[in-house]
């Protein structure tokens, strides 16, 4: 529902700019970036992203891991805004598209990726390992 990720409520702010400073700072790992959204002094939005390297020869593509946007910065612009600060840092960089992925029951998301010109894609499957299969997949001695 509104205001869930991961059907968990959502995260403090303090947390989150604590964990994304932390993040961005000594502890910046290649992946993930973000991209934070204010509107009067407030956070209202955060975008997780990687660059992927597909080949030497291929086109980097940024891919969009979460879009979080505050419930009361809905409708105002904030996920819109982030979507083309992303566009437009692929293009000063020479990076070639965005990919990205939302929840089978996230229409709104949806609708939104869609107002945007989003392409809709059939050739890809969205799997996962975990738990047991992980365990499963171990070398084992």
């Amino acid at each position: 529902g509104r205001g869930k990720h991961y059907r968990k409520p959502p995260l403090d702010a303090d947390r989150a700019l604590s964990a994304a400073r932390k993040w961005l700072g000594e502890e910046s790992p290649a992946y993930p970036h973000f991209a934070l959204a204010f509107v009067e002094g407030e956070d209202s939005g955060l975008a997780s992203v990687a660059i992927a390297h597909p080949g030497i020869d291929l086109e980097r593509l940024l891919f969009l891991k979460d879009l979080f946007v505050r419930d009361k910065a809905r409708n105002a612009g904030v996920g819109r805004a982030l979507i083309g600060f992303l566009a437009d840092h692929c293009l000063r960089e020479g990076i070639g598209r965005i990919d990205l992925t939302s929840e089978d029951w996230n229409e709104g998301a949806q609708r939104f990726y869609d107002r945007l010109g989003a392409e809709r894609h059939g050739q890809k499957v969205f799997l996962r390992l975990s738990g047991e299969a992980l365990k499963a997949i171990i070398p084992r001695p």
